[in-house]
């Protein structure tokens, strides 16, 4: 397997020395290249493209002549979008590496001198290199899945592989590798390969999961917690109730990070100025949680609650009963569904709900589609404007300001390959094999229009996963769970028996917390899912207290 290339570029020959040898020294599982200048360093991403070498991080110092640092990687992107990109600069450029974030793509900046670097060079690079290993999913002889492009089967386990951060070697059906492998499965596909010669043809995913070693059973009858959900919201809850003692199990119906974890960038999490993925902040919380103790089941769905006082049971399809003294409900929620003619049947095939930075990678230099007009539509179109050629923003309202935050609508009205259609919705998804156009009509005359594109991201609301919770918690009336005081105002349910009234975050069901964007009245952001699968723990503690 080819090493993936960390590329240096300074004009200053000592320094150039002095970062390589640094960065041999620290990432001898990277091959390390060095250039003295914007020039050199861009015909070497000439050559590797040539090569066949990935690019997982460029290293480039700002005040190089005729070509500067942020000009490089700002160019770097033609050859490899994906890569990591910091700038090294002096405290009198720092405004020019902020601006660079936000325009030419760069992940970070460094100050010089970088030294010692084990403090001030190799933390910054580890995280974004780590980063970077989740979204590539450099590939290796274990997992190889067999499939097709366009095939929704296919798509739907590379998803699954993806966002459980199992790396994998994705073959297509067309080379002489997938001829072989074909022949292997018997001429069906979507097949996975595994390292120990067995060989899956078209798994479904709990399948899949169990013989990947995911783990789908609890070791314990009874936890002092269990949280069903696995985005910002409960894996916050996970870290800290087991940093505290609890005996906790989460439990997650697709994949750790929810639908967070599905986010291409997210720009406004405190402590990350350059941003970071939904999958990246999902690796982070899961390995903090894990190393802690969290146990966790994926991918397990909750699918009933009881009450056996003093203990909650919750069902869990496929994984029997689990007893805990204490509930939180962080199942977050599930994108909106188009609805319209062929959405169905392109899922997968063009039509993604989302938009992880794995889909992105498809979609090199072609033409796609945001549906949605709102924050994570516009991080999506921001980040696909990077791979696709073009990028088509189809939004219901009057105008972005409504829905957008104001320094979104400020990137998106700045990037060239963006062309944002107001007052119009698609109608229609057309196509063979895969998707080709979508049927735009707009709002104002009902003139419809056909817009060629390869793949259309939809972001057009969200719904909570609470059909389970049905009848026994208090849900409004688009299914958010309600908390606190106004929870034991709800009709049809049973009486508050406590004296004490219930917490913040609390249900109608002492003991059974609610947090993130399932609960009625929550903010939508990630910062606020995670205070409040935090602030959920504060509570449990007092609940159990109790008991």
């Amino acid at each position: 397997m080819k090493k993936p290339v960390i590329l240096a570029v300074d004009d200053d020959p000592g320094v150039l020395a002095a970062v390589e040898r640094d960065l041999k020294r620290h990432y001898q599982d990277y091959r390390v290249v060095s250039a003295s200048s914007g020039e050199e360093a861009l015909s070497t991403l000439g050559e590797m493209v040539g090569r066949g070498l990935d690019a997982a991080l460029l290293l480039a110092d700002q005040r190089m002549p005729e070509m500067t640092g942020v000009q490089f990687l700002s160019e770097s992107r033609n050859f490899f979008p994906g890569a990591a990109r910091v700038l090294l600069t002096a405290y009198a450029d720092t405004e020019a590496a902020i601006a660079a974030i936000n325009d030419a793509g760069v992940s970070h900046y460094l100050l010089k001198p970088w030294h010692p670097p084990e403090e001030r060079l190799f933390p910054v690079l580890d995280d974004l290199l780590d980063a970077w290993e989740v979204i590539h999913l450099r590939t290796f002889e274990g997992v190889r899945l067999l499939g097709e492009r366009w095939s929704p089967a296919t798509n739907q386990i590379k998803d699954f592989l993806a966002r459980n951060q199992v790396p994998y070697q994705a073959i297509e059906v067309g080379g002489d590798d997938g001829q072989l492998l074909l022949a292997i499965a018997g001429g069906e596909i979507p097949a996975v390969f595994l390292e120990d010669g067995q060989v899956l043809v078209n798994p479904d995913i709990p399948t899949l999961a169990s013989v990947l070693g995911l783990r789908k059973q609890p070791e314990l009858p009874t936890y002092d917690l269990v949280i069903v959900g696995g985005g910002p919201a409960g894996l916050a809850a996970a870290v800290y109730a087991t940093s505290e003692g609890l005996k906790t199990l989460l439990a997650e119906e697709e994949a750790p990070g929810g639908q967070a974890g599905q986010s291409s960038k997210i720009e406004n999490y405190l402590g990350f100025p350059s941003g970071l993925s939904g999958a990246d902040l999902a690796h982070r919380a899961v390995t903090q949680a894990r190393r802690f103790g969290t146990e966790m089941l994926v991918p397990v769905k909750a699918i009933g609650l009881s009450r056996n006082d003093p203990y909650r049971v919750v069902q869990l399809d496929g994984a029997g009963e689990v007893n805990c003294k204490a509930l939180l409900v962080a199942s977050g929620v599930s994108y909106r569904m188009l609805g319209v003619e062929g959405a169905d049947r392109f899922l997968g095939a063009g039509i993604f709900y989302g938009a992880s930075a794995v889909e992105a990678q498809r979609y090199q230099g072609e033409r796609i589609a945001v549906v949605g007009g709102g924050n994570s539509a516009s991080q999506a179109a921001l980040y696909l404007s990077g791979f696709a050629r073009e990028v088509y923003m189809l939004v219901k309202g009057d105008s972005l300001d409504s829905s957008m935050s104001a320094y979104l609508v400020k990137r998106i009205e700045s990037t060239p390959n963006i062309t944002v259609i107001l007052r119009s919705q698609v109608v229609a998804a057309l196509g063979d094999n895969r998707l080709r156009s979508v049927k735009v009509e707009t709002l104002d005359g009902g003139d419809q229009q056909d817009v060629e594109v390869s793949a259309a991201f939809v972001l057009i609301g969200q719904q909570p996963r609470t059909e389970w919770l049905s009848g026994l918690v208090a849900r409004d009336e688009r299914g958010f769970i309600v908390t606190g005081a106004e929870a034991i105002t709800m009709r049809g349910f049973d009486r508050w028996p406590l004296a004490r009234p219930p917490y913040p975050l609390e249900t109608n069901i002492p003991g059974v917390f609610a947090a993130g964007d399932v609960r009625a009245g929550s903010t939508k952001r990630v910062a606020s899912a995670t205070g409040e699968g935090a602030m959920a723990v504060r509570f449990v503690h007092q609940h159990l207290e109790t008991l």
